[in-house]
């Protein structure tokens, strides 16, 4: 695999969200805005590129028997360092993302680089690997986030698109923000991708 593939594979081909099914919880439980979709995605992201880094670094000094518990403290200190920047500079993100980034420690996506990537690449490739499905899984909390939103409240990215065109009396679905707005909403992505994977396979099939 090259470097671009290396990088971009996260984004579609095995995005961690859509294709893996990884980091399921955040995707559904902080996606009620686009402001929190990009700020779960940055934060995740940055955590799985220092660990990925540290665990690429250290992984022949780690023994295979504590290997788990020696990433999991690795992972935790960036968790840590994330969340005290993000109470000290951005408080209002960090009171709305709440609990969901101290669980970034137990993120199936950050754990799943580390044991699968990170541990057995250099820590150039790991990183590249970081980043690639750093940007997949903000690219699916982005896209989970902006049809919430609109569909919740009209708006996207607290723009009120509907009474800034002009057309007044569309609310909303309160639903869509709250917790079934999640599932409804990841079962209608996951279908349309599954629905246009089939079309492509039949379109092939049929040359």
């Amino acid at each position: 695999m090259n470097l671009m593939q290396n990088f971009t594979k996260g984004f579609f081909k095995e995005n961690p969200v859509f294709i893996l099914a990884l980091g399921l919880c955040p995707s559904l439980a902080v996606t009620t805005s686009i402001v929190n979709g990009i700020g779960m995605g940055l934060a995740a992201t940055a955590v799985l590129i220092g660990s990925s880094a540290i665990i690429s670094m250290l992984k022949k000094f780690i023994p295979a028997s504590a290997r788990i518990p020696i990433f999991i403290v690795i992972i935790a200190t960036f968790v840590t360092l994330i969340d005290l920047t993000l109470q000290a500079f951005i408080p209002a993100l960090s009171k709305s993302l709440g609990l969901f980034i101290p669980l970034i420690v137990v993120n199936c996506i950050i754990l799943g680089r580390a044991e699968a990537y990170a541990s057995k690449n250099s820590v150039f490739n790991s990183i590249i690997d970081a980043v690639g499905m750093g940007i997949g899984f903000t690219i699916a909390l982005v896209l989970i986030s902006a049809v919430r939103e609109f569909a919740g409240t009209g708006s996207l990215y607290g723009y009120p698109l509907f009474q800034l065109a002009g057309i007044e009396g569309f609310k909303g679905s309160i639903m869509m923000i709250l917790p079934p707005g999640g599932f409804l909403t990841m079962g209608l992505i996951l279908g349309f991708l599954q629905w246009n994977k089939l079309r492509k396979k039949a379109k092939e099939g049929g040359k």
